[in-house]
């Protein structure tokens, strides 16, 4: 039976994540020293016994979530049959190492580069994101285009939830505007920036940089990439979609519904939280999920 492993983004990190696989196997110790190194900090006491603010930074959330998807792929029982990946923001990079295009040192280099840059672009243009729910995707673009100050729709996760992201004034404004469009709710989100909008700008251009110091190889099967919500086995558009990805909407919801098209009707969830079942169910209840 074909199917398609995801990968989770920021915010499924939890205290304590990756531990059970650091005692278990002998190999995922050998996968968390060599990531000590690669950042040249010992994440693993963070993972493992760091609060939960600390893993809240976009710094160590993301390094880590990488990790702990990476190794738990390792040791994932079901072999054989994988069609696609796909990730969702941070999770493409996972995507990326699953399905051998880059290698998993180079993959958290590259999350490290990109994790610091968004911190740095953080602090030159402030933002924040907000979930918008009960509300359809065009209403909330077409409210994102009302405000005078920089605010887009970020997220497109499922039916009836869209993340916004950009200035903080814009936020508060737009609020007011969805709420008397009819939005079900619209939730703040404890989060260090504007995430996957114009002010990650500065951003982009240092990864970009860095992208191409990477080697890079066709991936072993299709990633369906967040800036385009499509299936891609391109290198130079895998390089091109990445880089676009941290200005661009995640097309999360586009991307399951053209995986869904293209004949792939199962999925598995790899690493921390089970964020991503709960999403793709919503934008098709009849997928199946392996446990």
């Amino acid at each position: 039976m074909k199917y398609a492993q995801v990968f989770p983004g920021q915010g499924s990190q939890f205290t304590g994540m990756g531990k059970d696989l650091f005692d278990k196997f002998e190999e995922a110790k050998k996968y968390f020293l060599e990531a000590n190194k690669v950042l040249d900090f010992k994440i693993t006491e963070i993972m493992f016994e760091g609060n939960q603010k600390d893993l809240t930074e976009t710094n160590i959330a993301q390094p880590a979530i990488f990790i702990h998807s990476i190794i738990e792929s390792k040791f994932n029982k079901k072999k054989g049959g994988i069609a696609a990946v796909a990730g969702h923001s941070l999770g493409e990079f996972s995507a990326l190492v699953a399905s051998n295009s880059i290698s998993f040192q180079d993959g958290l280099k590259l999350v490290k580069v990109r994790a610091n840059e968004m911190k740095k672009a953080c602090e030159i243009n402030p933002g924040t994101m907000a979930a918008v729910i009960g509300l359809d995707d065009e209403t909330v673009k077409n409210c994102c285009l009302k405000i005078k100050e920089v605010v887009v729709p970020a997220n497109y996760n499922c039916p009836g939830q869209v993340v916004v992201s950009g200035e903080k004034r814009a936020i508060i404004n737009l609020t007011k505007i969805l709420n008397e469009r009819g939005a079900r709710r619209v939730i703040p989100l404890n989060v260090g920036g504007a995430f996957h909008s114009p002010l990650m700008l500065p951003a982009k251009k240092e990864l970009e940089k860095y992208i191409q110091k990477i080697e890079f190889k066709k991936p072993l099967y299709p990633i369906y990439q967040n800036s385009v919500g499509k299936g891609v086995l391109s290198v130079e558009e895998i390089k091109k979609n990445l880089v676009d990805q941290l200005i661009s909407p995640v097309l999360w919801t586009q991307s399951i519904n053209q995986m869904i098209t293209d004949g792939i009707n199962n999925y598995i969830e790899i690493g921390p939280g089970k964020v991503l079942r709960g999403l793709i169910k919503k934008v098709n209840p009849d997928v199946y999920f392996e446990l």
